[in-house]
């Protein structure tokens, strides 16, 4: 019994609960039914059903009702909506707010086996989900973890006494001991730096940064982000274009994120270009909506790669990059864009370069005062 599927019928026809009662009984489903909305939602609490077939017409509390309660309790339920053909309008609209198909009536006992299998695939395939994501969750947690205390704690450790140790040999090392010395300590920072990023990406819950939203100037966004990427962009001599249009209004947003994620792209498109290349960047204003486009002329992206690429560690399958990045940055992008209310994308091919778009909803209170002309700039040219 433990193992059988969980239905429950919810109409207050008695006809109907005994159709679906004998029919499905007879399939090995642990069937439980209800004549009214209230005594079925008390049946959802305490039965536990894998799946609810609800009708809408019923005295009392309404089918609707019935399936906006059931969300509430369990949203990972299926509901399949028992409607006559009258009211196959409500059917749908009910799809809209969460069921999952509709049964009309009359009905086959064929029919009914037919969807309470396709409704029980989709519990299935809801509970794994749930799981995967759970699991996902407890990765993340279990990593940060060890991150911090087994990598981080030593490493730090390890860091100090190099320094102390550097100033207590200051006098004996030769030039090359002292360049070695260096090389070490250089790494480690890098590598300092590369944890941190890790559980910035792991530990901060980025939808906290609403607290802090108010109008943003794109164009000091932009700004902001060049510059704290400029020093690479001319160690590879790569100009740095940015174009913003006269009619971008503000955003609202969080400008310390927001220009973490034009860096996190702006970045990648300096590490990944080729000497004496540009990186354009242009913003316009279309449909209500800021786009943004990060354009390179770089190694671009392979076709493999594309569907994974603001996943979390994800990095390129490519294995002639010369540089490999931590696979958090763009990760990070997303989930600040998305915190935003707005999509990053990206169209790629190798060989190709990539362009990559970010699109914020356009703030709709003051205009931007400042820098309202066509903005032009090109860096390190």
């Amino acid at each position: 019994m433990d193992n059988q599927s969980k239905v429950l019928v919810i109409d207050d026809e008695e006809i109907v609960l005994d159709s679906c009662l004998q029919i499905l009984s007879k399939s090995n489903y642990n069937v439980q039914t209800a004549d009214n909305g209230l005594l079925g939602i008390r049946m959802v609490e305490e039965f536990n059903p894998d799946l609810i077939f609800v009708d809408l017409k019923m005295p009392g509390i309404s089918g609707f009702e019935v399936i906006e309660k059931i969300q509430e309790i369990d949203p990972a339920v299926v509901t399949i909506v028992i409607t006559g053909f009258a009211t196959i309008s409500s059917a749908v609209e009910a799809m809209q707010k969460g069921a999952f198909d509709f049964l009309p009536k009359p009905f086959t006992p064929d029919e009914l086996r037919l969807i309470t299998r396709r409704g029980l695939e989709k519990r299935k395939l809801v509970l794994e989900t749930l799981a995967l994501r759970r699991e996902k969750e407890l990765l993340r947690e279990h990593f940060a973890a060890i991150v911090s205390h087994e990598l981080k704690s030593p490493l730090a450790t390890t860091q100090q006494h190099l320094y102390a140790l550097s100033s207590e040999l200051s006098d004996q090392l030769n030039e090359d001991q002292v360049r070695r010395f260096d090389r070490i300590q250089i790494r480690i920072k890098d590598l300092m730096d590369l944890i941190h990023t890790w559980l910035r990406a792991i530990s901060v819950d980025i939808n906290t940064i609403k607290d802090n939203f108010q109008p943003a100037s794109l164009p000091v966004i932009v700004s902001k982000a060049v510059e704290s990427v400029e020093p690479h962009a001319i160690r590879k001599d790569i100009s740095i274009s940015s174009t913003i249009s006269e009619n971008v209004p503000m955003v609202f947003g969080d400008e310390g994120t927001l220009v973490e994620a034009i860096v996190n792209i702006v970045g990648n498109a300096i590490k990944y270009s080729p000497t004496g290349s540009r990186v354009d960047i242009t913003a316009e204003y279309e449909d209500q909506k800021v786009v943004i486009r990060i354009q390179d002329n770089g190694i671009g992206i392979s076709k493999e790669d594309l569907p994974f690429i603001f996943e979390d560690f994800y990095t390129s399958s490519d294995k002639n990059k010369e540089e490999r990045g931590s696979g958090v940055g763009l990760a990070l992008t997303r989930r600040i864009l998305e915190a935003h209310g707005g999509t990053v994308t990206v169209e790629s091919e190798l060989g190709q370069g990539s362009t990559f778009e970010l699109c914020l909803p356009g703030y709709e209170g003051e205009p931007v005062i400042e820098n309202t002309k066509m903005i032009e700039s090109v860096d390190n040219t």
